[in-house]
């Protein structure tokens, strides 16, 4: 679509939900000047009215591109900027403007919010900052306090995604389940409210909320753990819940508590999901997009729980609304349709990935599609008013499905796809075709850019698992095991994991070009007016490509792998591009040693970059040169492989599968002989302020043994190991 129509589009959109919105006539002005912005103080923002956000400002983010004010930037989330001071023909002269330190190493996911001359960005365990966009001096922090020792409760990392900014405050999610604002000049406290239901099950928050309507949106993780999923809205000035919807039902004893609880009941058999199966799932832990034209919020929900159907729902069913895109009215949270990606999901295949709204012509008519490249493989393109499906094909190899069938939206599975009575190799694996790394819509180029996983697995069944508690993984799967002592097996392993970055027709549904990366797990994209499509990669790297063709035009290194969406914004009239980044995430933690090829480790940043950047990178992290140190114990067979099987089913989803560390938690081969003799403290809880949970709730003495035999045998395997390597 042409420059000019679509702003007419976008002036005919502010005019019909100016009033819904909160505005009254024409979009709020910035509440600081760009000339304030060029002075390092920070006194200037304590007294000065910042993030003057509302909903008429971000319907018309265009007129102010040089804001990036919510997650995706604009309500549709495409991730586009109109920006186009830097561009394909001086992307080569851009230099690292600042760099600023997170306080904690590990998973680096957020998106910067930039608006009113303040950076706002979060790090692992939810810590917010303010920034100075221009130099990236901290102008305030705030640490919600999270206990570290709460890494058991979720899955993936003590990842946070980002804040939201409205009216002077902002807002944003806290791992164990809080929901914060804080006052956007001071970084004081404002309000809290606890978003957890039920306290003995392993709720955590990493997405980014949005706000709509003067509603903050926010979802729940936990569906590994053993939950039941809902999204909640609450009050933007008082923090008061509006309204809640559940994408899953509840105790099948108890009447459905509303229409869509109507609908998705009988599509469940039995009660295990909710007596013995782990709440359901279906959590909302990321992708959220706003029509303010339909009026209409989008939300993807996550997979079933347990994994294994069987244990779940004996008999089948579709199990609604898990891996499923759901519209609703953001007044009251009311359903209004779905789509289910993934039917009765079985494998993981989370429909909470990136969605992008745009208006495209397909089959020669203007139609408003909701676009999504969910963890299954297939690229969905859907009319985002009535929930149809325009088109899917698959964007990566999918071997669990030939393809969907028009008539009826489903996938057609294949043998391979069962694994519930037999192991089976299942492409893409739980890691999915795409995880949460956000994709990118370029309307120029008309293609999206999708940081493409190319991953199989191994699904082997668990029948016997049950739900046993908080802080317990509850998949119905046999835990990761990896080869031990057998280089070129884990070798083999590592070559099948595959990333790449691929520019997708979303209407003629096929790739354009591609960029191949050493391993899965790179980061989300921005493109640009300028031509350009920027992404990090996972072996620490910072890239531009050209938007339409794919060439690499720039590259530097990030001194650290890459995951999160840049953003880029301009103040003075000089753009900047900017990333968070930092290792860490479900790839290296839960995978463990399949992850080595990436050769990083945690070092948490942001990095800002603008034309003539002169600013120093910061040095590239090294792991400091040591020797494991297992005791001379004497080793009982039986006891080690006891352990083995209890350290991958309690400690592997952090220090990696078969004792073989992904870099971002300790390897626990190189145990020191100090803490192989406080071992057993170490389990109880001596170290919890140090993010080690204790487990005297889930292991006896003899258990715990067990594990440090087998730990201590695989320090002695990787001492041998080396010592073969030096001769």
């Amino acid at each position: 679509m042409k420059r000019k129509s679509m702003r007419s589009l976008r002036v005919f959109a502010l005019m019909v939900v100016a009033l819904a919105l909160g505005g009254c006539g024409k979009p709020s002005s910035p509440a600081s000047s760009a000339a304030a912005v060029d002075s390092t103080s920070a006194d200037q923002w304590t007294s000065t009215a910042l993030a003057a956000v509302d909903g008429v400002r971000i319907v018309a983010a265009d007129d102010e591109p040089e804001a990036w004010m919510a997650h995706g930037r604009t309500y549709s989330e495409q991730r586009f900027s109109p920006l186009a001071s830097i561009n394909d023909g001086n992307v080569g002269q851009l230099g690292l403007a600042w760099a600023y330190k997170l306080d904690v190493d590990r998973a680096t996911e957020a998106t910067p919010i930039v608006v009113d001359g303040v950076m706002y960005v979060t790090g692992a365990y939810s810590i917010v900052s303010a920034l100075n966009p221009v130099t990236g001096q901290e102008l305030w922090k705030y640490d919600p306090k999270v206990p570290r020792d709460f890494d058991r409760h979720g899955c993936c990392d003590v990842a946070n995604r980002g804040v939201a900014v409205w009216k002077g405050k902002v807002y944003f999610g806290s791992y164990d389940g809080r929901l914060i604002a804080l006052n956007a000049a001071s970084g004081e406290k404002v309000w809290e409210v606890d978003t957890v239901l039920d306290h003995d099950r392993s709720y955590t928050v990493t997405g980014a909320p949005r706000i709509i309507k003067g509603k903050v949106i926010i979802g729940n993780g936990g569906a590994e753990f053993g939950v039941r999923g809902y999204i909640t809205a609450y009050e933007a000035a008082t923090g008061k819940q509006s309204w809640r919807f559940f994408t899953v039902p509840g105790d099948p004893s108890k009447p459905p508590e509303d229409k869509a609880m109507e609908i998705a009941l009988p599509t469940w058999k039995g009660d295990r999901w909710w007596t013995s199966g782990g709440g359901g799932g279906g959590t909302v832990w990321d992708s959220m997009a706003y029509d303010p034209e339909l009026d209409l919020l989008y939300i993807g929900t996550g997979n079933a729980s347990i994994w294994n159907r069987e244990t779940r729902s004996p008999g089948g069913g579709d199990n609604l609304f898990v891996s499923s895109i759901v519209a609703l009215k953001p007044d009251n949270g009311e359903y209004v349709w779905h789509y289910q990606t993934t039917p009765g999901d079985t494998w993981d295949y989370t429909a909470t990935q990136h969605i992008v709204l745009a208006d495209l012509e397909i089959d020669g008519k203007p139609r408003k599609v909701l676009m999504q490249a969910p963890k299954n493989g297939f690229f969905y393109v859907i009319d985002r008013a009535s929930g149809k499906l325009l088109s899917a094909e698959k964007f990566a190899p999918a071997n669990w499905a030939t393809h969907v069938d028009m008539k009826t939206g489903r996938p057609v599975e294949t043998p391979e796809a069962n694994w519930l009575d037999k192991p089976s190799l299942i492409s893409p694996g739980p890691l999915g075709a795409h995880n949460w790394q956000p994709m990118s819509f370029n309307p120029t180029t008309g293609l999206v850019y999708i940081p493409m996983q190319d991953v199989a697995a191994l699904y082997v069944p668990d029948p016997k698992q049950r739900f046993t508690g908080k802080g317990n993984w509850h998949m119905g799967t046999a835990p990761i095991d990896l080869p031990e002592n057998n280089p070129g097996a884990l070798a083999g392993i590592q070559a099948m994991q595959k990333g790449n970055l691929v520019a997708w027709d979303p209407v003629a549904q096929k790739e354009v070009w591609r960029q191949a990366y050493t391993t899965p797990w790179n980061g989300g994209t921005l493109s640009t007016a300028g031509n350009l499509v920027f992404q990090g990669s996972a072996d620490g790297r910072f890239i531009a490509y050209a938007a339409d063709k794919g060439d690499k035009l720039w590259e530097v290194p990030a001194s650290t792998g890459v995951m999160a969406g840049p953003i880029t914004y301009s103040i003075n009239g000089e753009q900047y591009v900017s990333v968070a980044a930092g290792w860490g995430g479900a790839y290296p933690v839960i995978l463990g040693g399949v992850s080595e090829p990436a050769k990083v480790l945690p070092d948490a940043r942001v990095l800002t970059f603008k034309m003539g950047g002169r600013a120093q990178m910061p040095t590239t992290p090294e792991l400091p040169a040591r020797q494991p140190e297992p005791p001379n114990t004497r080793l009982d067979e039986s006891a080690v492989a006891s352990g083995r099987t209890l350290y991958n089913g309690h400690c592997g989803m952090c220090h990696g599968p078969s004792a073989i560390s992904g870099s971002v938690m300790p390897d626990l081969r190189y145990l020191s002989a100090e803490k192989h003799q406080i071992f057993v403290g170490i389990l109880a809880g001596a170290y919890a302020n140090r993010g080690m949970p204790s487990f005297n709730d889930t292991l006896d003495a003899e258990q715990v043994d067990s594990i440090h035999q087998y730990l201590i045998q695989r320090g002695r395997d990787l001492r041998a190991s080396l010592g073969a390597a030096k001769q």
